[in-house]
């Protein structure tokens, strides 16, 4: 009877949900079975239920059909309010515990009814991320690797990387792009363009620029001063105190969406040139020094990043 009782017991509590999961249901038919942790007007935030532990990723509302939670309540996205199982709002599309702080906590609640509680964006923007979280928004994709004070903005890295020069150009075409700003990479990308317009080069002149410009719209070669920091935060955000979690979580998001993990033993080129012959370049391993000069036409790493 006890035995009985036990398996009633455990029958009960997965039919109430207690070992159930979130269920996203993409746009295309694709389940995935999640803990969803915040939702905004214009994103969803999860983990994998398989690997509760593991990155966090980030999917845009328009490519969300509806997400089913383990009471049975379900908040569809880009649809009527008619064929919802639960109150819930009409108009943009969002699903979100009415209180951040349960919703941050990765519990699910229903909806507030939209009379009595009206969605706006001030009231439900819940965008924040970490450095490993995993960032998709449409074709752009990648590892977030820098954020603003607040969090709601940064840089994603590209999952992979690969060994190129930072110019093809040998003495005879030797001369400095003016790619010389050390913040901001896309600056360099628009000199690296003017240099090549006015001079009759191509963009194969510049491979590790190529490289990078050829992802698409936005994508760019860091500046010094941005691999700086991506380095630092890949190690924890210092580089004398280095943090084995954060590079594991980070390199867990690269490798489980088909990339490569970062390479701490090799030098990862900037887009900051030191003059014609030379380009700033830095690498992931704690110990100084951290910046060196190289000469353009030698191959390292590149990795490319965009602003979100």
């Amino acid at each position: 009877m006890k035995k009985i009782l036990s398996l009633l017991f455990v029958l009960t509590c997965i039919a109430g949900g207690v070992f159930a999961q979130d269920r996203i249901v993409r746009t295309d038919g694709t389940r995935i079975e999640a803990e969803v942790l915040e939702i905004s007007p214009e994103t969803v935030r999860y983990k994998r239920y398989s690997n509760p532990n593991g990155p966090t990723y980030v999917l845009p509302v328009s490519e969300v059909r509806r997400i089913v939670y383990p009471n049975g309540e379900t908040d569809l996205f880009g649809e009527t309010s008619a064929g919802r199982s639960s109150a819930g709002f009409t108009g943009a599309p969002v699903e979100s515990a009415a209180a951040p702080s349960a919703n941050l906590a990765g519990t699910a609640q229903s909806d507030e009814p939209a009379q009595t509680e009206p969605h706006t964006s001030e009231m439900r923007v819940l965008r924040t991320y970490a450095v490993g979280d995993w960032y998709e928004c449409g074709r752009v994709r990648g590892v977030v690797c820098s954020l603003t004070e607040d969090k709601l903005h940064g840089l994603i890295l590209s999952v992979d990387e690969i060994y190129l020069p930072w110019s093809t150009l040998r003495r005879s075409g030797l001369r400095a792009a003016g790619a010389d700003d050390t913040s901001d990479g896309e600056v360099n990308m628009r000199a690296v363009e003017r240099h090549i317009e006015e001079n009759g080069l191509t963009w194969a002149d510049f491979p590790a620029f190529e490289w990078c410009r050829a992802r698409g719209e936005g994508w760019y070669l860091p500046a010094i001063d941005e691999l700086l920091q991506i380095c630092a935060n890949y190690n924890g955000g210092l580089r004398i105190a280095s943090d084995r979690e954060t590079r594991r979580r980070f390199n867990a998001a690269l490798r489980e969406n088909g990339g490569e993990r970062m390479d701490r033993l090799v030098f990862y080129y900037s887009s900051t040139e030191r003059d014609a012959r030379s380009a700033l370049c830095t690498h992931t391993s704690p110990e100084p020094p951290y910046v060196r000069a190289i000469p353009k036409s030698d191959r390292f790493l590149v990795r490319a990043v965009h602003k979100f």
